[in-house]
């Protein structure tokens, strides 16, 4: 059976990106960030948090309020793909890879990486 991983929203997933990035820091430090980022209200950056701990996303401590994130960004960034793949191609993998595939111009360099990744998988 997979273990099933937290799910977070897109607003949720802003407050983690700063703890992916900068480590464990204050909640002040993530609402300041926000705050100049995307224009958000301290006390929406603040009940964000609390959402996160709820979910068992974040834990926080003292002194300051330190916050330190609890899943990973690779086990979210997985479940989201998995989510995407199973939802809009049917579970298909390879019908997404096409789909990037299509929409964009690769370069040489670009697609000999795709093709080393491949042949890891093989």
């Amino acid at each position: 059976m997979e273990q099933e991983t937290t799910k977070l929203f897109d607003s949720e997933l802003k407050v983690m990106g700063i703890l992916w990035k900068e480590g464990d820091v204050p909640a002040k430090y993530i609402a300041d960030q926000l705050t100049k980022e995307l224009g958000w209200n301290k006390n929406t950056t603040y009940t964000l948090i609390k959402r996160c701990m709820k979910k068992g996303a974040i834990q926080r401590s003292e002194p300051n309020f330190m916050c330190h994130a609890l899943i990973p960004k690779e086990e979210v960034q997985e479940a989201e793909t998995n989510e995407l793949i199973n939802k809009i191609y049917d579970g298909s993998a390879d019908k997404l890879f096409a789909a990037l595939l299509g929409r964009k111009k690769l370069s040489a360099e670009q697609i000999e990486k795709l093709k080393q990744i491949v042949g890891e998988l093989e």
